[in-house]
């Protein structure tokens, strides 16, 4: 009787979404569960996966401190732009697959035990586009800042302006930027945390304008992409050319932090980046003297003495010695051109 041998399934190349997660980097299968421990980190390769923006609040705040402003903003439809489908439908359905209003989302909170005002960006919404919504968060975030003297925290993740909203979009360029240099005029704190990718208009504006810029490992940092960049200049661009280590070696970044090193990193700068005070309204004061008897007499008898001493009697001072001219007071004192004939 033939022996028949158990036959063995090939490895599955599909997994269910759910579950796993397979790294883009080393190819890796990842549990979600241990993924999600890990920061969405891969513990293989160190390959940092997107953070929502909810993830990313939970990991740099204090537990329970976080209170979120303009939650009601939403995007409209000013240039009525259809592609595939209308712009509202594109909206509708980014808010349905991530439980935002819009791509970005800001509010108070505390890390380490310090006040900040806080603005995240997620790249699920429409690639993290800045539309009227983004930039309007971004500048109420600097304005809050600003009126309250507390720093600001701005994660970046975008792939640029909304082209869905024209020129609309691109005005946020300017907006922001004027927010964010108001800050710097008043000595209040910006810290920019770049992480993967932020292009276009989010790195032409305010992404790169902080006092402090930060990068996650291997970011995706530029404007243009790499092909058209080089079509440009019509040469070639060295490798890695857009990642934030080569960013950091050419003074682009201040440093390049971890995951899990982020949350302190912060919070050390803000032991050195403290906020300006108000300044103070300078109010010219008049000194008055104070009154002293003592000295007044004092000073009054000085001046009335000499004046009732007697004369000497030979004219001369009431002390005897002779006067600054070396007459003694013996007569009228000659003029200079008796001395000059005097000489002769």
């Amino acid at each position: 009787m033939p022996i028949k041998l158990p036959s063995f399934r090939g490895r599955r190349e599909t997994y269910p979404p759910d579950l796993w997660t397979k790294c883009p980097s080393c190819e890796e299968m990842l549990f979600n569960r241990q993924l999600d421990k890990a920061l969405r980190v891969c513990p293989t390769c160190g390959h940092h996966f997107r953070l929502s923006a909810g993830a990313r609040l939970g990991l740099l705040l204090d537990p329970d401190t976080f209170e979120e402003r303009d939650g009601g903003l939403q995007s409209l439809d000013p240039l009525e732009f259809v592609d595939q489908k209308p712009y509202p439908d594109r909206v509708a359905a980014a808010q349905a697959a991530t439980g935002m209003r819009d791509a970005a989302v800001w509010g108070m909170g505390r890390l380490d035990g310090r006040i900040v005002a806080i603005c995240v960006m997620d790249f699920a919404f429409m690639g993290g586009s800045m539309g009227a919504v983004v930039g309007e968060k971004v500048t109420r975030a600097a304005e809050a800042a600003l009126e309250m003297r507390v720093p600001l925290i701005i994660v970046s993740a975008s792939g640029g302006a909304r082209m869905q909203e024209g020129t609309f979009a691109l005005m946020q360029l300017a907006k922001t930027i004027a927010a964010v240099e108001r800050l710097r005029a008043e000595g209040v704190p910006f810290i920019s945390i770049l992480s993967d990718p932020t292009t276009g208009g989010v790195f032409a504006s305010y992404a790169v304008l902080g006092d402090i810029n930060l990068a996650e490992p291997n970011a995706l940092i530029g404007f243009a992409g790499a092909r058209v960049q080089a079509g440009t200049i019509a040469s070639e661009l060295p490798p890695g050319f857009q990642r934030s280590e080569f960013l950091f070696e050419h003074g682009f970044l201040d440093r390049v932090v971890t995951r899990s090193a982020l949350r302190d990193e912060i919070a050390q700068l803000l032991r050195y980046l403290v906020p300006a005070g108000f300044a103070a309204e300078t109010v010219e004061t008049v000194t008055v003297p104070a009154f002293r008897p003592l000295s007044f007499l004092t000073a009054l008898a000085e001046r009335v003495i000499p004046d009732s001493e007697p004369a000497s009697p030979n004219g001369g001072s009431p002390n005897g010695q002779a006067d600054a001219d070396g007459s003694n007071g013996s007569g009228p004192v000659p003029s200079a051109a008796d001395r000059e004939a005097g000489r002769g």
